[in-house]
């Protein structure tokens, strides 16, 4: 079995495919790479067995035939040599043998049915999604999922299909984000909760716009994209009824600059407690004061802003960690925090850079302030 490839084209296509491999695996056969030859087609895949990316890549070759290569000798190798051709020659005893113009490289690989098999979904629903809305939706709440091993459903995105549009929520008890897109639907009703590990792979290999199609049943879903396929295992259970945390009477509405309230609680937190994070936002008139103190060292900051406020007010402490990554993650120049009451949760909410068909809502709990 032998095969020729150009040395960058096959080095990005691992680099992607590398993405799923744990730094350390219980089966060794998951630190290598799945190599399946199939004449002028190598199919490449990479699996940490929750988890599975398939490529495919064009080589010089009329040989089929399957092999394991290790992931890390094999990258690290690629990684050093400029744009040339390699030669790939797969011999009887257990040897991959790569040339190059400067000299030649011996390789153990293990035998290719030692992989583990993909996994076949079994009568899957099909939707299919634009990859920018994908990315974006992804962007938008992956950050606010929980990392809690007791709790795994928070710990992943809630993806939500129906005929009328589609939602994805994320939530850790603390902040919870809901965007949705009214102008995308799926020909039926779905639900299911995807991993954080695949959606973080997914959003880095999107560069371009172009339709993904959506595979999913019970227990997985798979991504077909133009030269990727990421087939991966739900998390199993039931999501929490996010709607019912979600306040609707919320007569409090502070509308402000995104850039000059984020610039400000990064620098009034720094003052803050190292253990609540806790920040405290005065809205009185025009006036939005932000201030942090830590009593321990006596370190305290204060910080006047003017705003567009309408309703009473209101004192309110929020942990400024989330208030910053929820403002971060904003793509909008003005936003609206909304509020009812100083122990119930405040909304933000972009006032611009979105269309009509979308709506995005990030809720975040309050902190009890110290009087």
């Amino acid at each position: 079995m032998k095969f020729i490839v150009s040395s960058n084209s096959l080095q990005k296509k691992l680099q992607v495919l590398g993405g799923v491999i744990n730094s350390s695996n219980t089966i060794p056969i998951l630190d290598h790479f799945l190599f399946q030859l199939d004449n002028s087609k190598l199919i490449i895949t990479s699996s940490d067995l929750e988890t599975t990316m398939i490529s495919s890549i064009t080589v010089d070759s009329t040989s089929k035939g399957e092999f394991a290569i290790p992931s890390k000798l094999l990258i690290d190798t690629l990684k050093t040599f400029p744009e040339q051709p390699l030669t790939f020659t797969v011999e009887e005893n257990n040897i991959v043998e790569i040339s190059s113009s400067h000299g030649k490289y011996a390789l153990a690989y293990a035998e290719g049915d030692q992989f583990p098999k993909t996994v076949n979904l079994d009568d899957p629903s099909t939707t299919q999604i634009s990859s920018r809305v994908l990315q974006k939706a992804i962007n938008s709440c992956i950050f606010a999922s929980g990392n809690d091993d007791l709790r795994p459903v928070m710990s992943g995105v809630f993806f939500q299909f129906s005929t009328e549009s589609i939602t994805f929520v994320a939530t850790d008890a603390h902040k919870l984000v809901k965007y949705s897109r009214s102008d995308i639907n799926a020909s039926n009703t779905a639900e299911f909760i995807m991993p954080k590990k695949p959606l973080n792979l997914l959003k880095n290999i999107i560069d371009s716009d172009h339709e993904i199609t959506i595979e999913y049943n019970n227990s997985n879903a798979k991504f077909e994209l133009e030269e990727m396929t990421i087939i991966c295992r739900l998390i199993d259970g039931q999501y929490p009824n996010y709607e019912a945390v979600i306040p609707n009477e919320n007569p409090n509405v502070m509308s402000i600059g995104r850039s000059t309230l984020l610039s400000s609680l990064k620098r009034v937190s720094i003052f803050a407690n190292k253990t609540t994070h806790q920040v405290r936002l005065k809205i009185a008139g025009a006036e939005l004061n932000i201030s942090a103190e830590d009593i321990d060292f006596s370190n305290k900051a204060e910080e006047r802003l003017t705003c567009d406020y309408v309703g009473d007010d209101i004192e309110i402490g929020f942990n400024s960690r989330f208030l910053i990554e929820m403002t971060n993650n904003l793509e909008s120049n003005d936003l609206k925090l909304e509020m009812s009451l100083p122990n119930r949760a405040g909304i933000l909410r972009p006032m611009d850079g979105y269309s009509e068909s979308e709506e995005l809502i990030m809720l975040v709990m309050p902190v009890m302030l110290n009087n």
